[in-house]
């Protein structure tokens, strides 16, 4: 199997158990007596968690190894799934939370930063925007493979003991047993002969985030690119833990929305592996800044179309239209900042842009939830498309050539999505 092939297939099997949450993630909470401003807390813990071990982690991942970490991350995201599944009061969904979080920290960057290393060292740089982009593809599909059985879990509710909308939950944690086992197998990793133990690894961690911190602050495309993730992060918050609960007011059932969520969250990442697919094309015409760009609007108008919608078709509409751009615009921003890195800080790049994107995400579901509850969840998600959209200018900051390229476009510059 090659490189791109084994890449895609752990991205795979990596997001396929989210697919299945994205339906359910925030009715379940809603459904055993959370109020909307309580899930905005359980939700914004998940960021606070990431703001503190992201850099660590990321260093770590960048001393120690990618697959570790890949394993490591696999075994906690188990066990916030499990905890989700069982979690009656508001103390252990954020617990559970945390856990997410912490599976997030350790998650941010391994699998990607070791795709690109390994294919930097077979000598196709050029390759890197089309494996991304292509992840992206296989992220949607995914996405959309485990939201459709997200919303057949549902319907079918196997296991009568617990709830319909839990039981996504503990498919996700049986189904994240398969992604160790695949990882273990698959990402083979060489180390160089110099490689430091599991000790030695965790002394190097503040030295490795002190140089990636460093080349951040004296790179001004990172310091742009990392300061549009705080857009990026408070308007995704809205779009992601909104939308299931703008529907379920819509159609007044939630058991019904999450049926729902199911085929829709499917077909919009069905059609969001399409606009990611497309990227390659559209970097033959225009840079990736450009692209980004427009991207970046496109998406946050379509947001605010979500919250002024007044029917239930509106609104899945507009939905459609979101992901249409935004695994697109993830795989050009993720290939901008591995334009800006080299190997020894490459993880610890990418956990800087998430260490920012998190927390911002954290923010916008605590202020979201409170707007939801005091005006609305359709005001709430307009405002989260204004700030998306608030983005686009850093995406002007002019950058220098550097060795990965779309193979296809002028364009060199880096999005991390949730």
């Amino acid at each position: 199997m090659t490189l791109r092939r084994r890449f895609w297939l752990m991205t795979g099997l990596r997001w396929f158990p989210t697919g299945l949450l994205i339906p359910v993630y925030a009715l379940l909470p809603l459904h055993r007596g959370l109020s909307i401003a309580e899930f905005g807390a359980v939700v914004a813990v998940q960021g606070f968690v990431v703001l503190f071990l992201e850099l660590p982690t990321g260093g770590l991942a960048d001393s120690l190894g990618r697959r570790p970490l890949m394993v490591t991350s696999a075994l906690v995201a188990l066990a916030s799934y499990a905890t989700f599944a069982f979690a009656g009061t508001f103390a252990w969904f954020l617990a559970a939370s945390a856990l997410s979080g912490v599976f997030r920290a350790l998650d941010s960057g391994p699998l990607n930063a070791w795709f690109v290393d390994q294919t930097l060292a077979s000598g196709e740089g050029g390759s890197v925007a089309k494996g991304i982009s292509g992840a992206g593809a296989v992220v949607g599909t995914s996405m959309a493979l485990g939201a459709v059985a997200a919303g057949g879990l549902v319907a079918w509710h196997p296991f009568a003991a617990i709830d319909a909308l839990a039981t996504p939950f503990l498919v996700a944690a049986a189904l994240t047993l398969v992604q160790i086992g695949t990882t273990l197998v698959l990402m083979r990793e060489s180390r160089p002969a110099h490689s430091l133990t599991f000790r030695s690894s965790i002394r190097a961690i503040p030295r490795t985030i002190v140089a990636g911190a460093q080349l951040a602050v004296g790179n001004r495309v990172l310091r742009a690119l990392l300061a549009a993730s705080v857009f990026l992060g408070f308007g995704v918050v809205g779009l992601e833990q909104f939308m299931p609960i703008r529907l379920s007011e819509l159609l007044g059932n939630p058991d019904m929305a999450g049926v729902v969520m199911g085929p829709v969250s499917a077909a919009a990442w069905g059609i969001s592996a399409i606009g990611a697919a497309a990227v390659p094309l559209l970097l033959r015409r225009w840079s990736m800044p450009a692209v980004s760009i427009a991207l970046v609007i496109g998406e946050g108008a379509m947001v605010v179309v979500m919250g002024l919608a007044a029917g239930p078709a509106g609104l899945i509409l507009a939905f459609f239209c979101t992901y249409a751009v935004h695994t697109a615009f993830g795989a050009i921003y993720e290939t901008m900042l591995h334009g800006q890195v080299s190997s020894s800080h490459r993880a610890t790049v990418l956990s800087l842009s998430s260490m920012v994107f998190q927390p911002a995400g954290s923010l916008g579901a605590l202020v979201l939830g409170l707007i939801a509850t005091g005006v609305s969840s359709g005001m709430a998600l307009v405002v989260a498309g204004v700030v998306f959209g608030c983005a686009a200018p850093l995406f002007l900051v002019k950058t220098a050539p550097h060795p990965i390229r779309s193979g296809t476009g002028t364009g060199r510059c880096g999005f991390h999505p949730r």
